[in-house]
């Protein structure tokens, strides 16, 4: 088996998982290489890349207390960014570990060499530093010092240790994004009155700043940024919202691109009101949907689903009726053979474009989710973000 250089390690998959029995670090390595087998094809076969040293050894820490088991997974990669970032996606896809139910979530994808870049960077001021003046000229030493105060470093804010720029508590207007890529992205071009997310996980810490901050929420220019926005404004005090020219994320725009895209922001209502304006609609009403007549969701249904997505086990789906009752609770990859008229909503902890071809051939009305991934842009079933 050829072994994986540390040099050439590119990115690290860090995953998280929880069962409901206990099992030894062999079994979770079994269920990696078998119940990813044939998914992606020969050339992504997790056996095979190890084999050609493309994916370094996995290092599995477990931990066993009350029957229930739980552990983190590490990979080492020596492939490219959207290689890994579908490795690290299949690894989702695995509901047993063992004999046990189990569930598997990605935990963050880090770059290895950017550690190594900041090692680099942080070494090179200090020898900088200690080098003579004599031959440096006064300019020279003005731009070093500039550049250096611009690209503000990222802090950890709050108990959750969300990326953020500095002296947030001393700012009276700031702006949220999603992650962190986005955040080094802004302080990259001079914006500091910035913090982020954890990607579409809602952060507590939001809601508090927003009772004491005003909060302008800058999001992706696709649908999940959209779901995303709605999802916010349900759980925070957010004022305005901005978002990235369509099909653009805000970690990829330009520093001329994030402050027109900052000017335009608008009052967080109007925003929510043309972007996804079916769910303001306050009447409970009848539609017609195909041939089943499907009633609207109201506020209060939606709180009901969020606590209902608590039994949601790994890759499961909850098929729920009009009285939101549980009448099927199946596997993802059998959404596609039931058959049933009381598939009001199909809720779920990652929804991709499968689980919303399967809401339209039931006819259901929505599909609630944790996190939404590549899903069609025209849809008619409505998308809720738990």
């Amino acid at each position: 088996m050829a072994k994986i250089s540390p040099t050439s390690i590119k990115y690290q998959i860090v995953a998280k998982f929880m069962a409901d029995g206990p099992f030894q670090k062999p079994d979770v390595i079994g269920a990696l290489f078998g119940q990813t087998e044939g998914l992606l094809g020969a050339d992504m076969e997790l056996r095979e890349l190890q084999k050609e040293g493309k994916i370094g050894r996995i290092e599995v820490e477990l931990n066993t207390e009350g029957g229930k088991t739980t552990g983190e997974i590490t990979i080492p990669t020596a492939l490219d960014k959207t290689e890994t970032t579908i490795i690290a996606a299949s690894l989702e896809t695995i509901d047993k570990i063992g004999p046990t139910d189990a569930k598997i979530e990605i935990r963050e994808i880090s770059d290895v060499r950017g550690s190594k870049r900041d090692y680099i960077m942080e070494r090179a001021k200090a020898l900088l530093s200690n080098i003579s003046n004599e031959g440096m000229d006064s300019t020279e030493i003005e731009n070093e010092l500039r550049e250096s105060v611009r690209i503000s470093k990222v802090v950890e804010y709050g108990p959750e240790g969300l990326a953020a720029g500095p002296s947030i508590d001393d700012e009276k207007e700031l702006i949220v994004c999603e992650g962190r890529a986005d955040v080094v992205n802004m302080l990259k071009h001079g914006i500091k009155n910035v913090i982020g997310m954890q990607g579409t996980r809602f952060s507590k810490t939001i809601t508090t700043l927003s009772e004491t901050k005003e909060l302008t929420l800058f999001v992706d220019g696709d649908r999940g940024g959209k779901l995303i926005a709605q999802n916010v404004y349900d759980n925070a005090k957010i004022v305005y919202i901005a978002s990235a020219p369509d099909g653009k994320e805000v970690e990829e725009l330009t520093g001329k691109e994030l402050l027109q895209a900052l000017r335009k922001k608008v009052p967080a209502n109007v925003f929510l009101k043309k972007s996804a304006g079916r769910s303001f609609r306050p009447a409970v009403k009848t539609e017609v949907v195909g041939e089943i007549s499907r009633r609207e969701l109201t506020n209060d249904d939606i709180s009901k689903l969020r606590e209902l997505s608590s039994e949601i086990k790994g890759k499961n789906v909850l098929v729920v009726n009009e009285d939101l009752e549980v009448v099927k609770n199946v596997s993802v990859l059998r959404l596609g053979s039931i058959n049933t008229k009381d598939a009001f909503v199909l809720v779920v902890s990652a929804a991709a474009g499968s689980v919303i071809q399967a809401a339209e051939r039931l006819q259901s009305k929505a599909v609630a989710a944790k996190t939404f991934g590549k899903i069609p842009e025209k849809t008619d079933i409505q998308l809720i973000s738990l």
